[in-house]
């Protein structure tokens, strides 16, 4: 544990938080590279997002597809594939996250993140379809390895030459790791962290009972992947935006309000519960952006790695389809979850909480006369007087890097606690001499609980289950995106030493699902961002030098209009 959490601190310091100093701030490079490649891929392409969206619809709905064509999935199974992977997480616990350290603004810089990911997701998954590389046709379509393998390894070596395969090396092994965390230890934290907080199931427990679950599909392959997938992505999707949209209604009124709130808090922003310097419009915009990225995943090069498998001789075909990914999952999913989030006003609610001295989301802050978070060393003891700290000015007890203003013994908020938390111990003393393993107040929430509160509140009307939609959601978002994630890393196993390294790869993988199950939430996340931040810049780097042969292949594709010719010939 402590290892993890020493590698979260140095990481996120070194390099998440690595950047260009403005002012006070630190732009991260991530944030500039994210931004920078997408608003020139997004030029360079003719706005090729807002152009050509209806098309991608067009080629997905399959009446364009031919079973014939090389690959083994469809252009819809591929597009759920990707989108197990990228609806998910981000969107219930990514969103609430995003706005519990950037407020409500974060969210606005979600979007942008999402329209100018448009333009380099059709960018990378276009090259991943042109340098893929195809078995040949005759071997058993339905091997539980796969036929095809693509993704920015190979459009590093193969589009920018031999001389650049080291950078494709340093791409496959990296996100081999990232898959380990972004896309498997994150879901799986995710579930046993709303599975403890709504039912009190251990997260040992919760860890196998997913692990169980991903391993029965994953060992199967990216055909029994494409499946499932298939079923579970439209599903989830369903069920999540009904119970979203059900709220929304039931708070039309607050709709309006709300989005105004996002637009002047993007650009002037005053509001926010956690962090360092909340308030500045840097940490608003880097929090947007941050979450984004782990949400729709352009740029990163791993949904490529998906689309890929699909059934087509046309590259741009699957691009296109690839545009409605940060589309369906950003500007529409993670809208309706910061707009529930905040029409319901749990975004900045406190809640009645357990706060658990041994471990689960607890920190240690300092608090400055603006009310902002800074997190600091937990002390050898830290003394309380009637349920505050004696010393105003020293550490606090924090609760998802947010301090807790009032502590008490019993869950009824009735006895506030008088004696000394230890944070080495793991429990508190009163003065009388009674130890506590937890102590009781009013914490902000963060992450999938706080989604689930504002369900809850939202569909009060109908009944105390509102939450249960987001329960169930997690349930199906976080198995089906470690699903899709396993194909990614094992792809990555595939290019490095060959076929015989998927399978260990799949049991590591499996492995490490449990492991991040028992993780403390922020820890998870802080490793999955530093992971994220330098997967992206090999991808990054072959996109703009890439650009001009998927500029050439995009001209090509949309004057010769081949989808016209499939469509006759499906109708003969």
């Amino acid at each position: 544990m402590e290892f993890f959490q020493t590698l979260s601190d140095l990481g996120n310091r070194y390099i998440v938080e690595l950047g260009i100093s403005v002012g006070d701030e630190t732009v991260p490079f991530m944030v500039i590279l994210l931004l920078g490649v997408g608003v020139f891929l997004t030029l360079r392409l003719g706005f090729v997002q807002v152009r050509r969206l209806g098309h991608g619809f067009a080629v997905t709905s399959g009446k364009y597809d031919d079973p014939d064509e090389p690959g083994d999935v469809s252009h819809f199974q591929a597009l759920t594939t990707a989108l197990s992977a990228t609806v998910g997480i981000g969107n219930i616990a990514g969103v609430a996250i995003a706005i519990h350290w950037g407020g409500p603004g974060a969210l606005f810089w979600m979007w942008v993140t999402a329209a100018l990911g448009m333009a380099t997701k059709f960018t990378e998954v276009t090259l991943a379809q042109k340098y893929r590389q195809v078995e040949a046709p005759d071997h058993d379509a339905h091997k539980w390895e796969g036929t095809v393998s693509g993704g920015p390894m190979y459009y590093i070596e193969r589009g920018l030459g031999a001389r650049w395969k080291w950078m494709a090396v340093f791409f496959a092994i990296m996100l081999g790791l990232t898959a380990f965390l972004t896309g498997n230890a994150i879901q799986a934290n995710t579930v046993s962290d709303s599975m403890r907080t709504i039912f009190g199931i251990p997260a040992t427990v919760s860890g196998l009972v997913t692990s169980g679950v991903v391993a029965l599909v994953i060992l199967g392959g990216i055909t029994r992947i494409g499946r499932v997938t298939g079923i579970l992505a439209p599903v989830m999707a369903a069920v999540y935006c009904l119970g979203a949209l059900v709220i929304l209604l039931f708070n039309a009124a607050d709709i309006v309000p709300a989005l105004g709130l996002i637009f002047r808090e993007a650009f002037n922003p005053t509001a926010g519960v956690a962090g360092t310097g909340v308030g500045a419009f840097l940490v608003t915009l880097m929090w947007g952006v941050r979450r984004g990225l782990f949400s729709n995943e352009a740029g990163q090069g791993s949904a490529p790695i998906a689309h890929a498998a699909a059934k087509t001789d046309e590259p741009v075909s699957e691009g296109v389809v690839a545009l409605l990914e940060p589309f369906i999952d950003t500007i529409v999913i993670c809208s309706m979850t910061g707009l529930v989030i905040i029409t319901t006003g749990v975004w900045n609610a406190r809640i009645p909480t357990e706060v658990t001295l041994g471990g689960g989301d607890l920190g240690y802050v300092t608090v400055d006369a603006m009310g902002n978070n800074e997190r600091a060393d937990a002390p050898a003891e830290i003394r309380f007087e009637n349920g505050v700290p004696a010393d105003p000015g020293g550490v606090h007890i924090a609760w998802h890097d947010a301090y807790v203003d009032m502590l008490y013994v019993d869950e009824a908020h009735t006895t506030p606690f008088t004696g000394a938390v230890l944070p080495d111990e793991g429990f508190a003393r009163t003065d009388d001499g009674q130890t506590y393993e937890s102590l009781h107040g009013e914490a902000f929430e963060s992450g999938a609980p706080l989604t689930m509160e504002g369900f809850r509140r939202g569909l009060s009307a109908l009944g105390d289950w509102g939450h249960m939609i987001v329960v169930f959601s997690v349930l199906l978002f976080a198995i089906s995106t470690a699903i899709a994630w396993s194909y990614y890393g094992d792809r990555c196993a595939y290019y490095l030493l060959g076929a015989n390294a998927v399978l260990p790869y799949k049991l590591v993988f499996v492995i490490m699902h449990f492991v991040g199950a028992v993780l403390p939430l922020t820890v998870i996340w802080n490793l999955g961002d530093i992971f994220l931040a330098i997967v992206i810049v090999p991808n990054l780097i072959a996109l703009f030098m890439l650009a001009p042969k998927v500029a050439e292949e995009a001209n090509g594709y949309f004057a010769r209009k081949p989808w016209l010719r499939q469509s006759v010939a499906s109708r003969e």
